[in-house]
Order: structure tokens, then sequence, then C-alpha cells
């Protein structure tokens, strides 16, 4: 099952998951501005991506513009960071049993499935 990790607000988060419906109805929407992040959900992103925590971080938020820019943080801060503002996290982004991708453009679903 996949899961996809979304915005409603957000133009391409819609998008991606437009994407996702034409192709399966086999997943959850995680709507993490809502519920909020964990720690383990950032890793098991990062991990199935094999990607760093700065790789998913939005960097055209006016809080990274005016608070993060430039820094040079851990991964865990960053981790941390992401988990107290979570609309710095890119979406969307699906993540598979052992995979995960950023959903942008929407076709990258399809290396998920």
């Amino acid at each position: 099952m996949l899961k996809i990790y979304h915005n409603p607000r957000c133009r391409k988060s819609r998008a991606g998951l437009d994407y996702l419906k034409s192709r399966t109805d086999e997943f959850e929407i995680v709507d993490y501005l809502r519920d909020g992040l964990s720690k383990v959900q950032i890793k098991e992103i990062l991990l199935k991506m094999n990607a760093a925590a700065t790789d998913i971080v939005r960097t055209q938020e006016e809080v990274y513009k005016k608070e993060l820019k430039g820094l040079n943080l851990t991964e865990d801060e960053w981790i941390r960071i992401i988990i107290e503002n979570p609309k710095l996290l890119q979406r969307p982004i699906i993540v598979s049993e052992h995979k995960a991708v950023l959903a942008q453009p929407p076709e990258n679903v399809d290396i998920l499935l």
C-alpha cells in the first residue's frame, strides 16, 4: 500500500494526488499539516528516498528564507525543524514499501508502480 504525504491546499500536491488516483486506488493519504510528522516518518521517507533532510525542505517558504537559509545544521536538527514546521516538507511525497519519491512531476509516481 502506498502513502501520500499530501497538502490539500497545494496545487502541486493536488496534481500528484490526482495522478496517483488515476493509476491506483490502493493508497493512504497522510495530511501531515493536520496530523503532524514524527521523526520515524521523516526518517522512513529519507531512507526510502536515499536523501538527506535538506533534500526534502521547501526553500521557498518564508520560515526557511528568514530563519534557516545558510545555517549549517545536523541531520537530526533538520528533522526536528521539519517536525516543528511541517509546511517545510516538499510535497507530495509518495512512499511504497521499499522506495519513496517526490511526485514533482506527478509522473514520478510511476517509479513506484
